[in-house]
């Protein structure tokens, strides 16, 4: 404080208004008063009647740190300096593009919520730190479904991948530049490649498919179709084995399959004739095409996971 005119600045990360939901338009967002400054030797004074005005922005988005040519106007702090879990924080950092095909996405765990560019080009919005909550437990859709059944990643990131294009990238030198509203550790943001290793599908005998329910509903259904399973590797993959194929009452789930009490012994002849060497295939969920039903009067599943290689 000195003597004579003070100024004060107050910053908000309030993005915008609320625009949906019940009643939103009652919703309040930012600064809401009331301002007082303690301390003086009069007490306290309410500087919510004085004259307030109101800028849109930061500064780092005048100056386009985004970009290349705006990120390259200004000094950044480097290495031990770097501040860590410190709101309205702008980040930058290079790196080159990784060998290969495989899709490519970022990695922002240790983030809170802002923005991502590469390049210049807006990846989207980040928001890790806005974590799944609920119960998780044992999954079974058995009786009257409601939306608290079969949840998982309790108290995960809601989305902690982020996808890059390839074509936005150049071989060496890419520009990433974040700017981190809640607070977020920087040195832990990574760049990782999707590989599929396997692919798995779980179907039952008499699923539900849309082409039954045309046919039905247009008077043509004789008797329903049944369902198929559909495997694919990524591009320039191919499926080079069965891992596990069973068609009855399997367990578990994709990556632990185990074979339940009935168990067709045939379960891995349609997918080795039909699948192995190949990107993609189908095969129709019926007894027949995995050696006879074998327990009558029992609702079975397939469950199957190939190799992609």
């Amino acid at each position: 404080m000195r003597a004579g005119i003070n100024k004060i600045a107050l910053l908000s990360i309030a993005v915008g208004l609320p625009n949906v939901g019940p009643h939103f338009e009652t919703w309040n967002a930012g600064v809401l008063g009331p301002v007082t400054l303690n301390g003086l030797n009069e007490g306290r004074r309410d500087l919510s009647w004085q004259k307030w005005s109101y800028k849109i922005g930061l500064k780092g988005e005048a100056l386009n740190l985004h970009s290349l040519s705006g990120s390259s106007s200004v000094e950044w702090v480097e290495g031990s300096l770097v501040a860590q879990r410190q709101p309205l924080t702008w980040y930058k950092t290079t790196f080159n593009a990784p060998a290969g095909n495989a899709p490519l996405a970022l990695d922002m765990r240790s983030m809170g919520k802002g923005q991502i560019w590469i390049n210049g080009q807006s990846i989207g919005r980040h928001w890790p730190a806005y974590k799944a909550s609920g119960n998780c437990s044992v999954c079974n859709y058995s009786g009257t479904y409601d939306e608290n059944k079969c949840r998982t990643n309790c108290g995960e990131a809601s989305q902690r991948w982020y996808h890059v294009p390839r074509s936005w990238l150049n071989p060496t030198g890419n520009l990433l530049v974040v700017i981190e509203e809640w607070g977020g550790d920087p040195n832990a943001i990574s760049l990782v490649r999707r590989e599929t290793n396997s692919v798995c599908a779980d179907i039952y005998e008499w699923q539900p498919t849309l082409m039954n329910y045309q046919m039905h509903a247009s008077g043509k259904a004789d008797k329903p179709l049944r369902p198929k399973v559909h495997l694919e590797c990524d591009v320039g993959q191919k499926i080079s084995a069965v891992k596990f194929a069973s068609f009855g009452t399997p367990e578990g789930v994709c990556g632990s399959y185990r074979e339940g009490s009935c168990h067709a012994y045939h379960s891995y002849d349609a997918f080795n004739r039909l699948c192995v060497g190949q990107n993609f295939c189908s095969v129709t969920v019926a007894p027949e095409m995995f050696g006879g039903d074998p327990c009558p009067n029992v609702m079975k599943k397939l469950s199957v996971e190939v190799i992609c290689g």
